[in-house]
């Protein structure tokens, strides 16, 4: 797709090159808090039909935007497309999160995994990245994205998000090699589906390695670290000009952040427990970075909203290289209004930072 970007504040902040502002948007920025979003959704029928039809997709990618000046659009999917791909059994029950029905137990079941065709498997989103990228018409770029290779290893492994995933940790410590030839197989598979994105029309690629902070230090560097190196490496995403930034969103694993700007990303998302300023010199200005007020602050009044605003900017300092956004999803229960209030805060406060 060729048409004209209009506002590219994003992929230039990525490319740590100067804005006239910091751009923002929002993770989950489609999501639940939204009436029209639970509207959309009910009219689906289920989270995954929603996901399935690219129409519908494309809508409820859209409306955050109707309502608030954002700096960028982000896929509606989800992370768990991959491992659904394959064949697990993937659902979504109100409340209780996701849940396979056939999770990975045995070297067998991993044997028996194939890497998806994007196209022939999961068309249906890269048929949505098509729609999205024509009802935007150049607004804002396009953000794609996947899950991790450990994290999606977690919820195959598991069955289902959170705990204290002691299945998955007790197989990387039981079974090293059956680990990572998982890990190998689920890396090929989010380099295939991120290229694809990228062809469709995507024009930055983030992937959300959600649950890499559960591991410990060293086990961070061999099963998480060495496949978000090999993403970076391999993900074929177009040159100069036209290549597409890649973030990676680490939570959790802050002490990691040198080793993750070594990786040769473009950018690097940070949660809420790290500061900005610290978060900067740990990666020595090698790597833009995205974040990272804390999403519970946005029940605050509009007031102390601002003033946390204020305060991300202010660690952050002067200079290119920032990009606007909460420390993970924004929550179902946060008022819209509230929400308003920080992108408020943002186009107001951040152009002194950016001033020559």
């Amino acid at each position: 797709m060729t048409d004209t970007l209009l506002n590219d504040r994003l992929l230039r902040a990525l490319r740590r090159q100067p804005v006239d502002r910091t751009p923002v948007w929002i993770m989950r920025q489609a999501g639940r808090y939204l009436p029209e979003y639970r509207a959309t959704r009910e009219r689906a029928g289920s989270f995954m039909a929603l996901c399935q039809t690219p129409e519908l997709a494309c809508e409820v990618t859209m409306q955050p935007l109707a309502r608030f000046p954002l700096d960028a659009a982000i896929l509606f999917s989800d992370i768990l497309t991959i491992p659904d791909a394959m064949g697990l059994g993937l659902s979504f029950a109100e409340g209780e999160g996701p849940r396979f029905a056939r999770p990975l137990r045995t070297a067998a079941d991993i044997e028996r995994l194939g890497v998806p065709d994007p196209e022939r498997d999961l068309g249906y989103v890269m048929d949505a990245v098509r729609v999205i990228r024509r009802e935007l018409a150049g607004r804002v770029p396009l953000i794609g994205f996947a899950g991790s290779p450990w994290t999606l290893a977690c919820y195959m492994i598991e069955g289902k998000g959170g705990g204290d995933f002691r299945i998955a940790k007790a197989m990387l410590a039981e079974q090293p090699a059956l680990m990572h030839r998982l890990l190998d197989i689920l890396t090929d598979a989010v380099i295939a589906y991120l290229a694809a994105q990228y062809r469709a029309g995507a024009q930055a690629l983030m992937v959300f390695d959600s649950w890499g902070g559960v591991l410990a230090p060293a086990h961070f560097r061999e099963f998480s670290l060495r496949y978000l190196q090999r993403i970076a490496d391999e993900l074929p995403r177009g040159d100069g000009d036209q290549r597409a930034p890649l973030v990676l969103f680490p939570k959790g694993a802050n002490c990691h952040l040198p080793a993750l700007a070594d990786t040769g990303t473009d950018a690097i998302g940070i949660d809420w427990t790290i500061g900005l300023d610290q978060a900067r010199r740990l990666t020595g200005g090698r790597v833009a970075l995205q974040g990272n007020l804390d999403p519970t602050l946005l029940y605050a009044n509009p007031d102390a909203i601002r003033r946390e605003v204020a305060r991300v900017f202010a660690e952050f300092g002067h200079g290119p290289g920032h990009v606007f956004n909460l420390g993970h999803g924004i929550t179902p229960e946060v008022p819209p209004a509230h929400l308003a209030a920080a992108i408020a805060a943002v186009h107001e406060l951040s152009p002194a930072y950016h001033a020559d």
